[in-house]
C-alpha cells in the first residue's frame, strides 16, 4: 500500500517514517517523491481553530491532488499560562519579522514564547505538545488519532537535536528537553509518536485488513 505523507518538512517526514517503520506493508512517500510540486495554496489548508480540522483539511488537499491515500498531521504547543496559545498557530506564533531579515522562524517563535512567559516560575510554566494525525483515502471515513505529551517551558533553550519548540520543552519523565532526546527517545515519549502509533494500529486494523468503511 502506498501512502503519501502530507508534509514538506524533512524533519517531520523522517520522524513519521521512523515511528511507522513497523508497517512493513506500507510505502510512505513524500510529495516530492510522487512529483507533487509545492503549491502556495497548501498554506491555506491549516486555516481552522482545531488540530483535528487542520489535519483533515491537509490530508484531503494532498489526497485530491495526488489520488493517493494521504496521511497528514497538525501539531503544536499549548501553554497553560497563555490560555493554550500558541496552539494551532505554533508555526507562526512570533509577529512577522522584517522581510529583509533572514532569521530562523523557530528561533523567532522561541524568543517570542520566552518574552510572553517573562519571569514566571518553572512550576507555573506547564504545557503540552499535541499532535493529531488524519488519514484520508477518498473511499472510507477518515481515520483520526491524537497524542499529547505534557511538560514545562524552560527559561532558556537546551539541546541541539530537535526543532521547533523542542529546546524549551522539558520532559519531566526523562529529565531532558525534547532537543536533548535521541530520535528514538522522542518517538517513544513525544506527542507525534503517540499519535502515529495509534494511527499505525488503525491502519493495520481498519485499512490493511479491509474492514474500514
Amino acid at each position: 500500500m502506498r501512502i503519501l505523507v502530507a508534509t514538506r518538512s524533512a524533519h517531520k517526514l523522517r520522524e513519521i517514517r521512523g515511528i511507522l517503520r513497523g508497517l512493513t506493508e506500507v510505502e510512505l512517500l513524500s510529495p516530492e517523491g510522487v512529483g507533487l510540486a509545492y503549491d502556495p495554496s497548501e498554506e491555506e489548508t491549516e486555516a481552522f481553530e482545531t488540530f483535528e480540522e487542520n489535519a483533515l483539511a491537509k490530508a484531503r488537499w494532498f489526497h485530491e491532488r495526488s489520488g493517493l491515500p494521504a496521511l497528514a498531521d497538525d501539531s503544536g504547543l499549548e501553554v497553560d499560562l497563555l490560555d493554550g496559545a500558541p496552539g494551532v498557530h505554533s508555526k507562526r506564533f512570533a509577529p512577522q519579522s522584517d522581510p529583509d531579515e533572514a532569521r530562523d522562524r523557530d528561533a523567532l517563535n522561541n524568543e517570542h514564547l520566552l518574552a510572553r512567559l517573562g519571569d514566571a516560575p518553572l512550576a507555573e510554566r506547564t504545557a503540552r505538545f499535541v499532535c493529531v494525525a488524519a488519514l484520508v483515502d477518498g473511499r472510507s471515513s477518515p481515520l483520526i488519532a491524537r497524542g499529547e505529551a505534557p511538560g514545562l517551558i524552560l527559561g532558556r533553550p537546551r539541546g541541539w537535536d530537535g526543532f521547533g519548540y523542542d529546546p524549551l520543552f522539558f520532559d519531566p519523565q526523562s529529565g531532558r528537553t525534547f532537543a536533548e532526546l535521541s530520535a528514538e527517545e522522542k518517538a517513544a515519549l513525544g506527542h507525534r509518536g503517540k499519535a502515529f502509533r495509534e494511527m499505525s494500529g488503525l491502519i493495520r486494523e481498519s485499512v490493511l485488513s479491509g474492514s474500514h468503511d
